[in-house]
């Protein structure tokens, strides 16, 4: 069986290798969208205890934090060990116009959703246009 070395290959592992290693909190990749009168954020976090989810809303400051411990074998020789273990950490700044005190989460299959309702007063609304004749004219109407 001929085994062949390809560079790139070897230079993603490294690369990889390094990037996990670091010290710091781990990456934590994120959708975020809005959907009619809410903000949906979805946060990747595979092998998280759901109960070692922390998040803070601190004025306009929305704070996600997340532990995921590494895998324990008593007496095993690991031969590969790539799935990163540590603290996540994402904040995001949101505007005055989002519901703080209605920011609900949920985190299923690996995956954190965040729902962040837009408040009352931010949400788009009709105003009526009168017709300024036709208001001065019953205006007339009710003082005579």
């Amino acid at each position: 069986m001929a085994m062949t070395f390809d560079p790139f290959s070897e230079l993603d592992r490294v690369a990889s290798t390094l990037l996990q290693s670091r010290p710091g909190p781990r990456v934590m990749p994120v959708d975020l969208y809005r959907d009619a009168d809410r903000y949906v954020l979805n946060a990747d976090l595979p092998g998280v205890d759901p109960g070692s989810v922390d998040i803070d809303v601190d004025g306009q400051l929305l704070t996600i934090r997340a532990q995921r411990t590494a895998g324990t074998v008593e007496g095993a020789k690991w031969l590969a060990q790539e799935r990163p273990a540590g603290t996540y950490l994402r904040q995001f700044s949101i505007g005055e116009g989002v519901d703080t005190s209605a920011i609900s989460a949920s985190y299923d299959n690996g995956v954190l959703s965040v729902i962040i309702p837009v408040s009352e007063r931010a949400k788009p609304r009709k105003i009526q246009v009168h017709n300024a004749s036709t208001s001065a004219d019953a205006q007339k109407t009710l003082t005579s």
